[in-house]
């Protein structure tokens, strides 16, 4: 904890005065162009990845990078989806999946989840990624595979489809690389 508070500190004095004029813009403004879905492994830090500031991005963190398909109901990923994209109107969204995945590498691996039931049933959401990925174990191409089936489910969201229709918002599905620090885009072609 020690490690936090020092953070804090050194957040308010060194980098807070250097940003003081963004930061009395945001108090009033909330603006982020991009919807950002990622993994919560902490390796993976979504505005360092994309050299953005705050205000930039609308974040959302799940284990997996996993977005279930819509259904009626609340969620809170279904709100947070919903509200970046009817009510701020982000113009992209990104799902990004990461190598050495704790979440994909059990599924890869059909690792024992009996401890976890929780996790164990939030990785359900990657079931259909795994059928589809070729060679059991194979955990990059189960990576890459999740991806593509969470731009999938994305789109069943009403404000998702809404704005896909009236080409008002761009999915894109990247995949970082930890040790290089590379990013894969795997729907440049598919670009809107």
């Amino acid at each position: 904890m020690q490690d936090l508070t020092d953070g804090v500190a050194r957040f308010q004095r060194d980098v807070f005065p250097a940003k003081a004029e963004l930061f009395a813009h945001l108090a009033t403004h909330h603006a982020p162009h991009t919807l950002f879905i990622g993994c919560s492994d902490a390796r993976v830090v979504p505005e360092l990845i994309t050299g953005t500031e705050p205000g930039d991005l609308f974040v959302i963190r799940t284990a997996g990078n996993l977005v279930p398909a819509y259904a009626p109901g609340a969620d809170g990923i279904t709100a947070s989806v919903e509200y970046a994209v009817a009510a701020l109107g982000v113009r992209d969204i990104v799902v990004c999946g990461h190598s050495a995945c704790g979440a994909m590498t059990a599924l890869a691996e059909d690792h024992d989840l009996g401890g976890a039931p929780a996790v164990a049933t939030w990785l359900r959401h990657a079931h259909t990624s795994v059928a589809r990925t070729a060679a059991d174990g194979d955990v990059p191409a189960l990576v890459r595979q999740n991806v593509l089936a969470q731009l999938t489910n994305l789109a069943t969201h009403p404000s998702v489809a809404r704005a896909l229709a009236q080409g008002k918002v761009t999915l894109h599905g990247w995949v970082f690389d930890i040790p290089t620090g590379r990013v894969q885009d795997l729907t440049a072609p598919l670009a809107a």
